[in-house]
């Protein structure tokens, strides 16, 4: 397990429209803390896990992504709530983005992901720190990630996999920014990790 403290300090300055917004941290390489059960220590503050139910059977599974009002959505706005879903490709990297204001409740549908997050909030109790998970059909878990954290995905595995999200707000680009998966400040390490 690779746990890494951040160094103090900050990097660049991220901005939105609506002025500064988040702060990239300088960290050294790797995948920060790798989170193993949902109830472990270290997660970044203001995010949670949470397992979802799922039911298997002779002819595939159901899970149960949401209910409105409850568990890790229960701040969820009904008339602003949002729910997607995107079918990615094995090895395929979409990371890293953040936004300024939505919260988003990640439930991997089918396949498994390496999800990483890292706190990018100035002034955060774990500015800097990043949370590794590896999740999906062998680890059937939620994951909520606050405004400010950004958050990216490996597909890892053989097969295409899906990630059905529910967003407290409707998509805003105004409120996305982007980061790029290698950046050097983030130093997110992608790779296999042949642990």
């Amino acid at each position: 397990m690779n746990v890494v403290t951040p160094k103090p300090g900050a990097g660049e300055i991220l901005k939105s429209a609506d002025g500064i917004v988040v702060r990239l941290p300088r960290c050294e390489r790797g995948i920060g803390k790798v989170v193993l059960q949902h109830d472990d220590g270290g997660l970044i503050a203001g995010a949670r896990v949470q397992p979802h139910p799922l039911w298997p059977d002779d002819r595939g599974y159901f899970l149960e992504v949401v209910r409105m009002g409850q568990g890790l959505a229960a701040r969820f706005p009904p008339e602003s709530t949002q729910v997607s879903a995107a079918l990615s490709y094995p090895q395929t990297i979409k990371a890293f983005h953040y936004h300024v204001r939505q919260t988003d409740l990640w439930a991997p549908a089918k396949g498994m992901f390496q999800v990483a997050l890292a706190d990018l909030r100035d002034g955060s109790p774990t500015f800097g720190v990043r949370n590794t998970f590896y999740v999906g059909e062998l680890r059937p878990w939620r994951i909520l990630i606050p405004p400010g954290v950004a958050h990216g995905y490996k597909v890892v595995g053989r097969e295409p996999a899906m990630l059905v999200y529910v967003t407290d707000k409707h998509y805003d680009p105004a409120d996305e920014g982007r980061i790029p998966h290698d950046h050097e400040a983030l130093a997110y390490d992608w790779e296999t990790q042949h642990k």
